[in-house]
């Protein structure tokens, strides 16, 4: 991409020091660096970001994970825990407009750079701050990760089959990929305040929170009826036939009628528009009440096809229907390469690699992937060069004091 397009980036000209690891805070940074922010990602010195190691290795020595999340981003090294290193951040605090971070409450205090001291020395300053259970409250020092956050969300409660333990709901990352655009949310809406005050604030996020805000009805259904969900497998709560079956080459497909008018289509289809309407599954409550017998009835209609012959009979009889698609199908699929959704990135410490695209699309100033993870420190000579002023000697002096 040409430095013009780049610039041309929505947010192009804000700066992003980006001090956290693993996924939340980092993959809200991530979103900023794919619409034009600059975002220094800074790491242990000789050691870098856990999810350097977390994944499946690539022959660069760097994990996929990091490559495709640590994307767009300049990597420098730097000792947070040495006084040294705690003056240099704030060097470059100085001259940012926004800091993620994801440790646990009370470690960055321990430095010497908690809040206090970082909005002084920018009072302009955005800190997202994301961590277990957020910077308050009875459980803020207990540490957590994505799976705590699902758990105590809510959502792995909810996730498996009725007669079968608590799962994993889709990814033991969900929370942390939640938390992190929450936090680009939160970032985009502070740096508006700032752009009206003049001050910039912090933005407090637990990693369970957006999980628990994306359970739709649970908490009101509870507090006005006292109704506790529980698993239900691939269905849905409220409506039915909403669920995932079973096709006769043994793939699957996912079907939602989430209206009496979408069932009496797929009641015409199944050839039994009788049971529809008046009949004796025409509505929600009355399906609800038979769920067994109309999600048996689906089953039983889907049997009779293949995967491909069910989705195009659903289609032409306008009833929302999809395959349950694994990711090779992805990668085949053709709404997929239309849109774009698979991105080719040449890298030149990893080759080719294909990452998922941008989002969202923007029509006029879109986002794009311009390079894959960097290498440890790969920017420590244009960053502190060019921001902080630094000599190669600087540099090299530094490094001997393990500084960076």
């Amino acid at each position: 991409m040409s430095d013009s397009a780049a610039n041309n980036r929505p947010l192009a000209g804000l700066r992003v020091i980006d001090i956290a690891t693993y996924i939340a805070a980092p993959y809200c940074a991530t979103i900023m660096a794919e619409f034009g922010a600059e975002v220094i990602k800074v790491e242990q010195p000789k050691v870098g970001d856990p999810c350097r190691r977390l994944g499946t290795v690539s022959e660069c020595g760097d994990t996929l994970v990091w490559l495709s999340e640590a994307r767009n981003k300049k990597s420098v090294t730097l000792n947070l825990k040495s006084p040294k290193g705690a003056d240099l951040l704030k060097q470059l605090v100085a001259k940012a407009d926004a800091l993620t971070e994801n440790f646990q409450p009370g470690t960055l205090e321990g430095w010497g750079l908690g809040w206090n001291v970082l909005s002084v020395v920018n009072p302009r300053l955005v800190m997202l701050r994301v961590s277990g259970y957020g910077q308050t409250g009875p459980y803020s020092h207990k540490p957590g990760f994505g799976r705590i956050g699902n758990a105590f969300g809510g959502i792995s409660y909810l996730a498996g089959d009725p007669d079968g333990p608590p799962v994993t709901p889709g990814s033991a990352t969900l929370a942390d990929y939640m938390a992190g655009l929450y936090g680009a949310l939160g970032v985009m809406m502070a740096l508006r305040g700032r752009d009206a005050t003049g001050r910039g604030q912090q933005i407090d996020i637990g990693l369970y929170e957006p999980i628990f805000r994306i359970l739709d009805e649970m908490a009101p259904a509870y507090d006005r009826v006292g109704f506790i969900r529980q698993r239900m497998g691939a269905a849905a709560p409220n409506v039915c036939p909403h669920s995932h079956y079973q096709t006769g080459d043994g793939r699957w497909i996912a079907i939602a009628c989430t209206n009496d008018k979408i069932f009496a289509r797929m009641a015409r289809l199944m050839g039994c528009p009788e049971v529809a309407g008046d009949g004796i599954y025409g509505t929600i409550a009355k399906r609800e009440k038979q769920r067994p017998a109309v999600d048996g009835l689906v089953a039983a209609w889907a049997k009779q096809q293949t995967q491909q012959e069910a989705v195009r009979l659903c289609d032409a009889a306008e009833v929302p229907c999809g395959i349950v698609a694994s990711v090779d199908e992805l990668f085949r699929d053709p709404h997929y390469a239309a849109r774009g959704n698979i991105a080719r990135v040449s890298d030149r410490r990893a080759g080719e690699l294909a990452v998922p695209n941008v989002v969202p699309r923007l029509t006029d100033t879109p986002g794009g992937v311009d390079t894959l993870g960097p290498g440890l420190g790969q920017h420590n000579a244009e960053v502190y060069g060019r921001l902080l002023g630094m000599t190669l000697a600087d540099l090299q002096k530094l490094e001997s004091e393990g500084v960076i």
